[in-house]
């Protein structure tokens, strides 16, 4: 990973080509443009898009489950070729994910070490159109990356689909994972099996978990849970009383109330529920402060990541076991992505975008 040092005063270089951006301005309303690609100022770096995924929160987005500026160019998981570069660290052709977020490296919080949650921070795909950074996402055949966003440079042995994954969904299961703490042989329950659940399985496994218990209400993703090695419920009986046990790690990706309360509720002394799902309207969940006292249990949340939960993820999937031919679709184009974030998603878990 390379983060670039501090801007210092120097000439730009000189804009390129436009770029085709596929811009959001609301609803159903997409609107192809050529966006003039804007001289790199220190820092900077021009990425040519190859792939990119459509992670679930860009369609809760779409369909006005969660709040985003408009128009933009959505799009927070993507994988490029570098094409030009004012960071000294990064060279033209090399290919390389970047970062969702993009921090100031200046702010009390990001001095601390917690830059995820930077107070001047911002985001790949979470931009306005009509900002200083309207190349901000990955639904278009550029991005310009910002000074101090986070980059890596990819192995050869990683596919497209899943370098784009790590950028998002692989990186946010890293920072679980290091907030859930040592996993040997431990009980650990992973809620809702879409992309993040998935790799939050494997990991669990390969973290030395005694036994991973996975629940979703599709089959087909027990299925592939399975595969890893976790043990699944009967699906059907997920959302009614059935009992479980305690646990001694519970991870949600879910962000259903079900979830939440189910990664709570089955904590066993000493438990640790980490909570990443609910990033859109969530229902409270009433929590007795003396259980949770007397108990010894945590609960944390996790919201975006650091540079090395990133720099964790690529080499995390570099070696996965998921068959990614199974759970991504077949490429789809650019222009089709708005008929993608508004379809319901039931056979794979992530759509994948080819831009070469």
């Amino acid at each position: 990973m390379t983060t670039p040092t501090p801007s210092t005063p120097s000439t730009p270089t000189a804009p390129m080509e436009t770029a085709q951006a596929l811009v959001w301005h609301g609803g159903s309303d997409f609107r192809m443009q050529e966006v003039p690609i804007p001289a790199l100022q220190e820092g900077e770096t021009l990425v040519e898009i190859t792939t990119a995924t459509i992670c679930g929160s860009d369609r809760h987005t779409v369909l006005g489950r969660r709040s985003a500026p408009c128009p933009s160019v959505l799009g927070h998981e993507g994988v490029g070729v570098v094409r030009d570069t004012r960071n000294p660290d990064l060279r033209v052709g090399q290919r390389v994910v970047f970062s969702v977020t993009a921090p100031c490296l200046e702010c009390d919080r990001c001095e601390c070490g917690m830059t995820a949650k930077c107070r001047n921070l911002k985001k790949t795909g979470h931009e306005a159109f009509d900002s200083d950074w309207p190349l901000s996402g990955t639904y278009a055949s550029h991005i310009a990356l910002r000074n101090h966003q986070p980059v890596v440079v990819l192995p050869d042995s990683l596919p497209d689909a899943a370098a784009s994954i790590a950028t998002c969904a692989g990186a946010t299961v890293m920072a679980c994972m290091e907030q859930a703490g040592a996993l040997t042989g431990k009980r650990v329950l992973v809620m809702g099996i879409g992309m993040l659940g998935l790799i939050a399985v494997e990991a669990a496994i390969r973290g030395g978990a005694a036994e991973v218990v996975a629940i979703d209400r599709d089959e087909t993703r027990l299925e592939w849970a399975q595969e890893l090695g976790a043990v699944t419920p009967d699906a059907s009986a997920a959302g009614s009383d059935f009992e479980l046990g305690s646990f001694d790690i519970t991870l949600e990706f879910s962000g259903s109330e079900f979830g939440v309360t189910t990664c709570i509720d089955s904590l066993d002394i000493a438990g640790r529920a980490v909570l990443a799902g609910s990033v859109a309207d969530s229902p409270a969940y009433a929590l007795d402060p003396e259980w949770l006292v007397r108990g010894w249990r945590t609960i944390t949340g996790v919201h975006n990541y650091e540079p090395r939960h990133l720099e964790r993820s690529v080499e995390f999937l570099a070696n996965s076991r998921i068959d990614w031919s199974t759970v991504v679709s077949e490429p789809i184009a650019l222009e089709e992505v708005p008929a993608e974030v508004q379809a319901v998603q039931d056979m794979y878990l992530r759509a994948t975008v080819t831009f070469l």
